[in-house]
């Protein structure tokens, strides 16, 4: 690693802040106008959803959440472009998604592979277990979120952690050989992200056993790093409206399962 540094090296920005990138307008987290709402959800999800997890720690919480959690809807590669204008879209503008790396609001309909338009960035990349674009883990729009292409290009399959150089279309985020550092803003949501494909995946339904480790570099292994730097990042940058809407969604209309670690962030120092 060329450059090293603690998560509050670089403090978070005023979640009202606007923040030009590139040549459209960095979407900042909006506050929460009913904080009760996710008290009163996450109680009732407690009552249903999560009750055979309850109680329980380490593996016999993982294997629960991974019982609960594997029940559901599973979406085609094209599907998941029409999912994504759904789960990403702009509180600030319906028409609009925004991109994960960067920030960036852009029209729901400029996605593709050209040079400034959106695709769809695999936060567990997909060459780490081999499972490509298959349905499953390849189409899991838990872990798959807009992005801009070239930003795409440049994180590539690397493993997550602090340090490297920032990128110029994409400040805030930072990479290096091995590994890319995103924006403060989506850390926490990178790490959860990570881990809820851990526990989803594990090797029983003809995928590889999908789990985090403490190295980067891990090539086409079905491994993630650096696990704990992602432990930091998901203690330090705490699930915000944009995330608790997102998991809702997916919820709610299209894989009908939910991320466990938003809804119960403390769960991950729990089971790692």
């Amino acid at each position: 690693m060329s450059r090293r540094h603690s998560f509050y090296a670089r403090p978070l920005l005023v979640a009202a802040a606007a923040v030009t990138v590139l040549a459209g307008t960095a979407a900042a987290a909006p506050a929460d106008p009913s904080p009760g709402r996710y008290t009163a959800t996450a109680a009732a999800l407690d009552d249903t959803y999560y009750q055979d997890a309850l109680g329980k720690t380490g593996a016999e919480l993982k294997a629960a959440l991974h019982t609960i959690i594997s029940d559901q809807t599973k979406l085609s590669y094209d599907q998941v472009w029409d999912a994504l204008k759904a789960t990403d879209e702009d509180p600030a503008n319906s028409s609009n998604v925004v991109l994960l790396y960067t920030g960036r609001s852009q029209s729901k309909n400029d996605n593709g592979g050209g040079s400034g338009q959106w695709n769809r960035e695999h936060v567990w990349a997909k060459s780490h277990g081999d499972f490509g674009t298959s349905t499953g883990p390849g189409t899991d729009v838990h872990h798959l979120r807009p992005e801009d292409v070239q930003v795409n290009s440049t994180r590539g399959n690397k493993d997550f952690d602090n340090g490297g150089s920032e990128l110029g279309d994409a400040p805030g985020n930072f990479t290096d050989g091995d590994s890319f550092e995103p924006r403060d803003e989506v850390k926490g949501d990178v790490a959860r992200m990570i881990l809820y494909m851990a526990v989803r995946y594990e090797g029983t339904d003809s995928f590889a056993d999908l789990e985090p480790n403490d190295q980067v570099d891990n090539g086409s292994a079905p491994k993630m790093g650096k696990l704990s730097v992602l432990k930091q990042w998901s203690q330090e940058d705490p699930p915000d409206t944009f995330e608790k809407r997102r998991n809702d969604v997916i919820f709610e209309q299209f894989q009908h399962n939910r991320n466990p670690f938003i809804d119960h962030p403390e769960w991950v120092g729990s089971i790692w």
